[in-house]
């Protein structure tokens, strides 16, 4: 078989979820599943993410993935009126992609794709029997036409449903075709058409809300992920908040005007363990302050990040990534508020003080510590990593 490139189209602008591509699902951000699922396919060449929003590109940026580009899509096919197919084509033209490669379409928002369908798909489009091919499950639901005939099955004789056939019902999950059958058709499907049939739970697809809910429950019965328990990974780097999470988030001034923050001693003295065990530590906060960076020299963190920056505190912290040469999973961040909650769904070990926002503590995964903010909680979370 010729290079197999998956491409997954990703936008920013998604009206019933705002940014469902890396709202966490599971602890990790919905875009990232298949994309890990295609990395750990030896039948997949790349990986293409192609996005309009910068949010998206720094999520995925930010992981260490090993087959996957990222592509800047036109705002023209990232529109709510644009087709799949059109941002397919624009790339496809952009990469000038030999026309004997394979494309395959991969969907963000069937995360139950498992490499194994990848891979099982891709063997079977391998044998030329077909031009192009689609994913399906079978359901077994009884149809009916507005007439009041019924579609696929005889109402007299109504059959058990193990001796009932179902209908092929398109899931949406993952397209194969050949870049030039896409070029000359201008469609993901084309010529003779096979299917790959998937198990009936990945029928779901993430549109609405509720559609969250339920994925949720299906991922942690039937992902293989959560099938067997995972070791934590081995942390290398531990990032810390300082607002709220080194201190109790009060803001304390003297009749001179002085502003002043209560720090725990303790936490600092964690931070030293820290160190002393060869782990490196940074402070990342949204909050520019001389006080800042005084206290950062007295514990003698490896990293100061100071301020707000486009691509907020995931950015900054894959600058030190980067510089360390680690992964975002060797990561570890302890931060309060939502301005914290990309940066903990991105990093292999997140936490929260007892008293950070409701919509940080609902981050799954995340580990919720018994002490507040300033009083001991980043020493608590130092603690159960070493």
């Amino acid at each position: 078989m010729n290079k197999v490139i998956a491409f997954i189209p990703v936008r920013g602008g998604s009206k019933s979820i705002p940014l469902k591509n890396i709202k966490p699902l599971c602890g990790k951000p919905l875009v990232c599943w298949n994309i890990e699922a295609l990395e750990a396919s030896p039948h997949v060449d790349e990986v293409v993410v192609a996005t309009d929003s910068v949010e998206i590109w720094t999520t995925v940026e930010s992981r260490d993935y090993k087959k996957t580009k990222l592509y800047r899509r036109s705002a023209e096919n990232a529109c709510d009126t644009a087709s799949t197919e059109s941002v397919m084509l624009e790339y496809i033209k952009y990469a000038n992609l030999p026309e004997e490669d394979v494309f395959m379409l991969v969907q963000a928002t069937s995360p139950l794709t498992e490499s194994v369908h990848f891979s099982e798909a891709l063997e079977k489009y391998s044998t030329g029997e077909y031009d192009s091919m689609l994913t399906c499950v079978r359901n077994y639901r009884f149809f009916w036409n507005e007439d009041g005939s019924s579609m696929n099955y005889d109402y007299m004789n109504r059959p058990r449903r193990q001796n009932f056939s179902g209908m092929l019902m398109e899931n949406g999950a993952f397209y194969i075709n050949t870049v030039e059958k896409i070029l000359s058709n201008g469609n993901r499907l084309g010529g003779k058409i096979g299917i790959y049939e998937m198990p009936e739970y990945t029928a779901t697809e993430i549109d609405e809300p509720d559609d969250w809910m339920i994925l949720e429950k299906l991922m942690r019965k039937y992902k293989s992920e959560f099938q067997k328990p995972s070791a934590k990974p081995s942390i290398k780097l531990f990032v810390t908040d300082i607002d709220g999470t080194l201190t109790d988030g009060g803001m304390y001034y003297s009749e001179n005007g002085d502003e002043l923050k209560k720090f725990n001693t303790r936490d600092g003295m964690g931070l030293g363990m820290l160190r002393e065990a060869g782990i490196k530590t940074a402070i990342v906060t949204s909050e520019n302050r001389e006080l800042n960076r005084r206290r950062a020299e007295k514990l003698k963190v490896d990293f100061l990040v100071q301020g707000k920056r486009e691509g907020g505190k995931v950015a900054a912290v894959t600058e030190i990534v980067k510089e360390l040469g680690i992964s975002m999973e060797e990561v570890a961040y302890i931060g309060d508020d939502v301005n914290c909650i990309d940066l903990l769904s991105s990093v292999g070990d997140a936490a929260c003080p007892a008293d950070a926002s409701s919509k940080v503590k609902k981050i799954p995964g995340i580990a919720v510590m018994t002490k507040k903010g300033g009083e001991g909680c980043v020493r608590e979370f130092i603690e159960s990593i070493l």
